[in-house]
């Protein structure tokens, strides 16, 4: 109150500062935290099904693998996984290269010998036969298992 107010008055009410801004504010907040919120949920599903969809494609590569090992080496049995000759026919003097390929093998030979084998996933040999030949290989795997499988080369 001050001086020039008469004694029996009230004091005259003070402007009002509240503009529609300030009383709109607390619900721009709440918009706010509301989108800033779904925001963050969208980025974490996507990340979550990001990380679905690499685990799936990690296992699908993990099969895929499997299936090759399973294909080459077996259930831990010898096995040729390739056995064969560039040329089947040859004129006489002319030569070929012989190839094999053989997994879960100790020893491994060739009949007529050509030479020294050692087990290999893929080796070739210089062959020249003077008169059809049959070449026959032989695996072992040490425990008693075998295999064998034969290709013949026609000379001319």
């Amino acid at each position: 109150m001050s001086l020039l107010d008469s004694p029996g008055e009230k004091p005259a009410p003070a402007a009002s500062t509240d503009t529609p801004l300030k009383k709109l504010l607390p619900f721009t907040s709440v918009a706010l935290i509301i989108a800033a919120l779904y925001v963050a949920w969208t980025f974490y599903s996507r990340h979550q099904s990001d990380r679905a969809a690499a685990e799936q494609l990690a296992a699908r590569q993990q099969q895929a693998r499997q299936r090759v090992v399973d294909q080459v080496f077996g259930d831990g049995e010898v096995k040729f996984v390739a056995f064969g000759a560039d040329s089947a026919v040859l004129k006489r003097g002319d030569s070929t290269q012989l190839c094999y390929g053989v997994v879960n093998a100790k020893t491994v030979t060739v009949d007529p010998p050509v030479e020294t084998l050692n087990p290999s996933y893929h080796h070739c040999m210089q062959i020249a036969p003077t008169k059809t030949t049959t070449y026959t290989i032989s695996a072992d795997d040490g425990k008693g298992h075998n295999q064998s499988e034969s290709v013949t080369i026609h000379v001319r």
